[in-house]
């Protein structure tokens, strides 16, 4: 069995990729970074990679993250700025003995002299949702950070061997040098090829409150079924957030076990992911948590089709229109 699992409609396209190396006995570290890749290079998805959307001072600023569930191998860099791929220099950093998680400055160092491609991340389209937002915040005294779709994903290959991975250009309008779950261990992601893994997306300073990744992974190992396992852990810490803070911010989870079993759960009122086994072409559902289940269904071509005209929709300056 093989089996690939990623966050948000947006990996769409990179699970098909990574399911013609998974269907041929290929490697999951490279079905993962390839299917990563893929959403990092697309400019029209405004929160990974090139076209991610800016910090408050207009940078790009880059976090990812890889794990071999064989070896427990990480790799992750985060607030890495002018480089193309930041999951590729993640997995490079995950076969270091030491130096595994890299931050702005070092990080870039690190990748110019192993010889990543430099570019520039940030888009003409990206400064305007930049500018418009400037706009937005005093005009309608909206909350800056509204804007944190992290593609995170899981993979099974043939032989058995499994990883998580992450990649993201976090909140809109953050604070320099903020940095989410998504380059966290445990929070972000984990994986075990024992058993499973998992990886997030939502509102990274809450989810690093209950390191739910490796929460999933953990109830996962007591036999606990994937989809059970995701809605426990996402229901019980929106529970307990709510509890002790008064509210709890977006999150949403996807999981997979060693024998290709999957489960999803948010505490947002529709999210979607994408699904890719040796059983089921890769397809797109959305989710609703009901009372506390998680109800998937598989999505409309007609919501498919406004996805994509969304997100490549002309754009302009609020104060051009």
């Amino acid at each position: 069995m093989w089996g690939i699992i990623a966050t948000w409609r947006m990996a769409l396209e990179g699970i098909e990729k990574a399911s013609e190396i998974l269907k041929k006995s290929g490697d999951a570290g490279d079905a993962i970074e390839i299917a990563i890749r893929e959403v990092e290079d697309f400019p029209y998805y405004k929160s990974v990679g090139y076209g991610g959307l800016p910090n408050e001072d207009m940078e790009v600023e880059l976090d990812a993250a890889f794990m071999d569930g064989d070896t427990l191998d990480i790799g992750a860099v985060a607030a890495i700025k002018d480089f193309a791929n930041p999951i590729s220099i993640a997995r490079r950093l995950s076969k270091e003995k030491v130096n595994n998680l890299l931050v702005g400055s070092g990080a870039e160092k690190y990748a110019h002299k192993e010889g990543f491609e430099r570019k520039n991340m940030l888009t003409k389209r990206a400064k305007i949702h930049y500018y418009n937002r400037i706009d937005e915040i005093k005009e309608q005294q909206i909350k800056p950070y509204s804007g944190h779709d992290t593609v995170g994903m899981v993979c099974l290959d043939l032989h058995g061997k499994m990883t998580s991975a992450t990649s993201t250009s976090g909140l809109f309008m953050k604070k320099a040098g903020r940095v989410g779950d998504s380059p966290i261990s445990g929070s972000g992601f984990y994986v075990d090829s024992k058993v499973g893994g998992a990886s997030a997306t939502g509102l990274g300073e809450d989810v690093m409150k209950g390191c739910l990744a490796y929460e999933i992974v953990r109830l996962m190992k007591d036999g606990i079924h994937p989809q059970e396992a995701c809605e426990t852990a996402v229901n019980m810490f929106d529970l307990e957030l709510k509890q002790r803070r008064g509210q709890a911010g977006d999150m949403s989870l996807i999981a997979m076990n060693n024998k290709g079993q999957w489960g999803v759960a948010t505490n947002i009122e529709n999210f979607s992911f994408v699904v890719a086994t040796a059983t089921e072409k890769a397809t797109v559902y959305i989710t609703k948590n009901i009372n506390g289940k998680c109800i998937h269904e598989a999505a409309s071509q007609e919501w498919l089709d406004n996805y994509m005209t969304a997100r490549k929709k002309t754009l302009k300056r609020n104060s051009d229109l």
